[in-house]
């Protein structure tokens, strides 16, 4: 779904989503979800985690690579942020409270966790520096969709 607004509210939203260290579609996300319960909030992040998939994968398939990666990052940001609102009612708004968080989510579903995470991590950086392989990003888009799977499991439960 495309969704047209005036360009100047857009670039409104950028701004407010780079004050908070947010993508765009992040921040509408936090926008649109904010009046939810934690579960249902995380619910909806796991959704639009898997949606980031979906669309990395298209772009992939148009090999543009950085979208691809960037995407990627979005998705298991998303999903880990999923996991801090059901388990704690908690809002992640920096990459350090990520950081942080990814770690506290590999202490239940396994070590694992910390691959897939450092994986997707790697794709935020290939966005901006561009130095990665079509192969790395669908590397690290399976780790993502592994540990949307296994964040739902226990979120639906």
């Amino acid at each position: 779904m495309i969704i047209s607004i005036p360009r100047r509210i857009a670039e409104r939203a950028r701004r407010e989503a780079e004050k908070l260290g947010l993508g765009l579609e992040e921040y509408v996300i936090e926008l649109l979800t904010q009046d939810l319960d934690p579960r249902d909030r995380a619910i909806e992040y796991i959704e639009a985690a898997k949606e980031l998939l979906e669309e990395a994968r298209g772009e992939l398939e148009k090999d543009n690579v950085r979208q691809a990666a960037e995407k990627t990052w979005e998705a298991a940001a998303l999903t880990v942020k999923a996991y801090a609102w059901w388990r704690e009612s908690k809002r992640l708004t920096r990459h350090g409270e990520l950081w942080q968080y990814a770690r506290k989510v590999a202490e239940e579903p396994g070590k694992w966790i910390d691959h897939a995470w450092n994986e997707a991590n790697a794709m935020h950086i290939c966005f901006y520096e561009g130095w990665c392989q079509k192969e790395q990003v669908e590397a690290a888009l399976e780790q993502a969709e592994k540990l949307i799977k296994e964040i739902e499991t226990k979120i639906k439960t």
